[in-house]
Parts: structure tokens; sequence; C-alpha cells
């Protein structure tokens, strides 16, 4: 069935607060969706974030990002007074997240709210049923917060290596800490579900996006060390990355460890498993990033200063999608399959059944030859974007692009007169044979690369853009629903 959705990050949102929640303006930006004709939302990640702000970097898979906490609802709860709210400060752009001051009001604001918390049924039942992964990662944040937020791999020995003295002694004298941090996720798991809630009702799905590593200093590591390619002393003998290609010659050196897969597979992928089995708890749909690591993936030495001498290791293929798939059914999947792709990933996509990706911006070129990414190539199992949150916006992409490239744009999309080429894109994604295209806000209100969301391989800057109210207007809403009338992706 044709359908069709908006890209847009939670931290996008307006707010009063410095940086989008799930609060009102989530619940509006819904009902926006709905006048709009649309069936999907898709945001980032939703993991807790760390240094360079990156929601693909996060401190645990399983755990929620506090910064995305509405606090209106603790004032409602009793737990914030607004004047406490409002007094704050976020930051004074509403333009772009201020993260440094965003954290540092949000987090005290939070400090205060868990003061005047009483645990009640609802808090128990959450942490009995999170136990697996909330035990570590609020024992984590809690030793975190003792050494100066240092990454783990600087924490003393005991710590690091989990002596068993060293961790029950941690346990008790942070134990007032730990209690924080189980209770922000209480709280941002019962606002989500709330939010989710109203999506599903207003019969807007959800897509959420999880990467394929996790971050180097998160609890995920740090509890199972026995996972991953780590040497003695728990650090990383190896990391991820790609290989040099046409836009980087020295490649991409993410420095996530690898996962050591022949120790998953003994223990029949079991977190791999609930990692999937949380996902789609918190999501109608799962876009996992870097799918074709599943195949085939980088691998550098550790201590390497770019990904040039690395080379290619064979993942685990359908044995863990055949696990996953006896152990919850299937699961509805998107798979991102960009960049370099051998016939091999091709092949276990196809057996996988998911759909992959295409990118509309991608598709053309100074040469002018025919590629994967241009609408008449699109197989109807795929899920296609004007662009992503790691590209240009159409504007700032076109007004940056080659005079040959422009020109292919130009002839092989027939912008009406006076049309901005941001929708132009827009309806030929809409024309085309794939089953569900997405758009990001920003091609949507027609805006430059001053409202990117992210440039890959650089630190600083990135993540920050917010859009304000005058930007969901209804002018906008009505020209996407007559799209998705005119190209049958509304059913209604």
């Amino acid at each position: 069935m044709r359908s069709c959705g908006v890209l847009m990050h939670i931290t996008s949102l307006p707010s009063p607060y410095g940086i989008g929640t799930f609060g009102e303006q989530a619940e509006k930006f819904v009902d926006w969706l709905v006048s709009a004709g649309q069936e999907y939302w898709q945001v980032l990640p939703i993991g807790p974030t760390g240094y360079g702000d990156s929601p693909y970097q996060s401190f645990s898979t399983f755990a929620g990002n506090p910064l995305l906490i509405d606090l209106d609802d603790l004032v409602r709860s009793g737990l914030l007074t607004h004047t406490e709210c409002e007094n704050a400060d976020y930051g004074a752009d509403p333009s772009y997240v201020d993260y440094e001051k965003v954290t540092r009001t949000k987090m005290e604001l939070l400090r205060r709210a868990y003061s005047n918390f009483e645990e009640n049924v609802g808090y128990l039942a959450f942490v009995k049923n999170e136990e697996y992964w909330l035990e570590d990662y609020a024992l984590f944040m809690a030793i975190k917060e003792e050494n100066n937020l240092v990454s783990w791999f600087e924490w003393s020995d005991e710590l690091r290596l989990r002596k068993p003295d060293a961790i029950s002694g941690a346990k008790e004298r942070l134990k007032e800490r730990v209690g924080f941090w189980k209770f922000i996720q209480f709280t941002f798991y019962s606002q989500w579900e709330r939010l989710k809630g109203y999506a599903n009702r207003a019969g807007i799905k959800l897509i959420g996006d999880i990467p394929i590593y996790v971050s180097p200093d998160s609890s995920d590591i740090w509890a199972n060390t026995g996972f991953y390619e780590m040497d003695a002393t728990m650090h990383p003998k190896r990391v991820a990355g790609v290989p040099p290609d046409y836009f980087s010659a020295t490649g991409q050196l993410w420095g996530n460890p690898l996962y050591d897969w022949s120790a998953m597979k003994k223990d029949g992928y079991a977190w791999w498993i609930k990692r999937i089995e949380k996902a789609e708890s918190l999501y109608d749909i799962v876009r996992i990033d870097h799918f074709r690591a599943f195949d085939t993936y980088w691998a550098i030495p550790a201590g390497e200063l770019t990904a040039v001498n690395g080379k290619w290791e064979q993942g685990p293929g359908m044995d863990l999608w055949n696990a996953v798939k006896e152990k919850l059914g299937s699961v509805p999947i998107i798979a991102e399959d960009l960049g370099d792709i051998f016939d091999s990933v091709k092949e276990l996509l196809k057996q996988s059944g998911f759909p992959g990706m295409r990118v509309l911006q991608f598709g053309f070129n100074p040469d002018s030859t025919d590629n994967d990414h241009l609408p008449h190539r699109y197989p109807r199992n795929s899920v296609c974007y004007t662009g992503t949150h790691d590209n240009s916006t159409v504007i700032g992409w076109y007004k940056a692009a080659d005079k040959r490239s422009q020109a292919m744009c130009r002839k092989y999309l027939k912008p009406f007169p006076f049309e901005k080429i941001n929708r132009t894109m827009i309806r030929e994604l809409y024309k085309s044979t794939c089953g569900l295209a997405i758009v990001p806000i920003q091609d949507i209100i027609g805006l430059d690369d001053s409202a990117r969301m992210n440039i890959p391989s650089t630190l600083g800057g990135n993540w920050k853009w917010r859009a304000q109210k005058k930007h969901l207007t209804e002018k906008n809403a009505q020209f996407m629903r007559d799209l998705a009338k005119t190209y049958y992706r509304i059913q209604k």
C-alpha cells in the first residue's frame, strides 16, 4: 500500500524550554501530520546523548534521553512549579538548541522533580520489568557522575573491570544517584507511551531509528564486554567505520567497538533480540542505520587515526535475522542500505524482505548517468526520501550542486514555472512507485542549509536546528495533503 510520512526529530519541535519534547507541541505536530495527509512520523534515535550531542552515540541503546522529557507534565504531577520552569535559562534563540544551557538547566530541574517524587506501583513495576538493562544503566550513569562524566575507559580498574566488591560498593554508595536515573527513565517511558498512544489513535505511526553500533562510552558495552572485540584491559581491539570512497579519501573512523559475532551466536543473539524487541515496543516501524554491516563490515585496528587501514569482515547475515524471526516473529524493519553496497548486501536485503532506502538527491550527477536513486528505478518495497538527516536540504543541495547536476535535475523533474525545487522533488517522490515516501520537514518548509541537521564526520554545530510554530502552516499541510491524494498515498 502506498503511503507517506515526515522526518522530524523530537528535538526540532517548537517548545518554550529550549528543545523539543514529548509535550504539547509534539501532539500539535501529530495533528499537523493528520491535516497534511500523512501516515508516518519518523524520528532519529531517542537515547541519551553525550559528547557531540549525536543521537547516534548514546550512553545506552535501551535508555531514553532526559532532555526530551516534558517539564509541563512534571508541573501537572506536582513535582515542579511553573515558576521554576519558566524562570530557568534554556538559551535565547528558539531556532536552535543550546545543548550546554539546556542540559545544565534541565538536569537541575529533573533533580528537583526527583526530590519531590514518591515511589508508586507504576514506578516499581517499571523498574522490575526493565531490570535487564535499567540496573546496569542507572549504575553506569551514577558512577559516571561520580567520575566527572569521563568515559568508563578512564575509571578505576576495579570499576572498569566490574570487580564484584567494587560494583556492590558503588551500588550502596551511590544508591540515591542510581534512584535518580531510574526515575528519569520511568518518566521518559511514561511520556513516550502517552505520545505514541496519541499518535496511533490519530492514525499516525511512528518510525524509530537505531544505529547498528553502540557508543564506546555506553552501559551496553561496560555491562556486556564479552559480546565485543575487547582486549584484557577492556579496551577495543578493532573499531567501526567505512573505507575511503568518493566522498572521503581517508574514509570515516567512527570508533565504535565491533561486535564479537561468534560470541553473540553462541548466546543465540540474545542481546540483539532484546534490542529489537525493545525497539519494536517503542515504534511501529524500526529503521536500522548501516544495515550493510550485517553482511560485511569494515574493521579498523584500534588506535588508527583514519579508516584507511581497515579490512572487510563477514557479518552474521541471515543467521541473526532468522533467530530474531524465530523469537519475535515478523518485525517491521527499514534497512538503511546506502553507500558502497556489494551484491551480497543486496542479496541479504532480498532474503530478509526488508525494504531498503533511496535518496532522490543522490540520483543527479554531472555525467547524467542512470542509477538506483532515480525514481524510475525505485522498487515498490522501498522507502524513498528527498534527503536524510545527513544530507543538505533540497534547497541547500541544489544551490551547491554543479551546473551539470542541476541541468540533469531540471531535465528529469521538469519543474512547473516558478516552482521551487523542493516542491518539485517532493512531487516527484510522491509520483514514484516506492511504497513509502518520507520528506524531511525542512524540505516541506523550503529551507536552505542553515536548517541542515548533520554534516557527517564533523563535530560541533550539528543536531541543533529547530522548527518554529510559523513553519507548520496550514498552507504547507494542504500542499502535502493534495499531493498525497493526487498520487494515491492517502486512503481517504
